[in-house]
C-alpha cells in the first residue's frame, strides 16, 4: 500500500530518531510549514530526501533525489516577523520514493511506501546484545576523541537494537554517503556492524589527524539554503 507525502529535498540525510532544525525562508517551504501547522497536512509530517547532486530540485532534475528517505515530525515551529520560520523536527519512519508530483501543491509531493526492517534470524538475534555493546564502545571512543565530555551522552540502555545505530550516528560527523547507507540498510544487525566500523575508522583518524574525513564529492556543490 502506498501513501502520499509532502517532500523537502535537502543536502543532508535524516535518520530515524535524529533531531533536525531548519530555517525556512523559501516560499514553497513556507507554505509547507503553514500547511503542517494549520493541519492542512495531517500528522505534522513531511518527507526528507537527500539530494544526490546539486542543491535545488526542479522538474528537470528529480532524478537527483535519493530513493530512500525519512519522515520528519514537526515538533516546534516559530514564525518570524517576515514570514520565515525556524522549526525543529525529528526523524520518524523510512520510506521508498516511488514517484514525484510537481503539480499537486506548491511543494513536491511524493508517492511512497514504507520501508520496514527485515526479520532478524534467531541465531543473529542471539548475538545482537553483544553487537550493541561493541557498537556502544566504538561510539564512546569516537565521542571521547571528538567532543568534550559534557557535549555528548550515550543512548539510554533501554534503546532497542533497531534504533540504536541511528542514535549512535547522531553524535558523529559521518559523511553523507555513509549516513545514506545506514538509512537504506534494513537489517538491524548489519546496521550495528556498519556503525561500529565507521566509528572505529573515524575515531582512528581523529586520534591521528584531529579531523573527520569527508569525500571530495561533497565539496562539489553548495548546500541547500534551507
Amino acid at each position: 500500500m502506498t501513501e502520499t507525502l509532502p517532500l523537502f529535498p535537502l543536502g543532508t540525510v535524516l535518520l530515524p530518531g535524529a533531531s533536525l532544525p531548519l530555517h525556512i525562508f523559501e516560499p514553497r517551504y513556507r507554505q509547507l510549514t503553514v500547511d503542517l501547522v494549520t493541519g492542512v497536512l495531517p500528522d505534522r509530517q513531511f518527507g526528507v530526501v537527500s539530494i544526490r547532486e546539486g542543491w535545488e530540485i526542479g522538474t528537470d532534475n528529480v532524478g537527483s533525489l535519493r530513493e530512500i528517505g525519512c519522515t520528519a515530525l514537526l515538533r516546534e515551529a516559530r514564525r518570524l516577523n517576515d514570514g520565515r520560520f525556524d522549526i525543529v523536527t525529528k526523524g520518524e519512519r523510512r520510506f521508498k520514493l516511488l514517484s514525484v508530483d510537481h503539480k499537486a501543491a506548491p511543494y513536491l509531493v511524493g508517492e511512497v511506501e514504507w520501508l520496514p526492517d527485515t526479520p532478524t534470524p534467531p541465531p543473529v538475534a542471539d548475538v545482537l546484545p553483544l553487537m550493541a555493546k561493541s557498537a556502544r564502545a566504538a561510539h564512546q571512543r569516537y565521542c571521547a576523541a571528538a567532543w568534550h565530555r559534557e557535549d555528548w551522552s550515550a543512548p539510554p540502555e533501554e534503546t532497542t537494537h533497531d534504533l540504536l545505530s541511528y542514535l549512535l550516528a547522531g553524535d558523529c560527523l559521518l559523511a553523507l554517503e555513509d549516513k545514506q547507507h545506514l538509512l537504506e540498510e534494513t537489517s538491524p544487525a548489519r546496521r550495528l556492524h556498519l556503525i561500529r566500523r565507521l566509528l572505529h575508522l573515524e575515531a582512528g583518524i581523529l586520534d591521528a589527524l584531529h579531523a573527520v574525513p569527508v569525500p571530495l564529492s561533497e565539496f562539489g556543490h553548495a548546500s541547500n539554503p534551507n
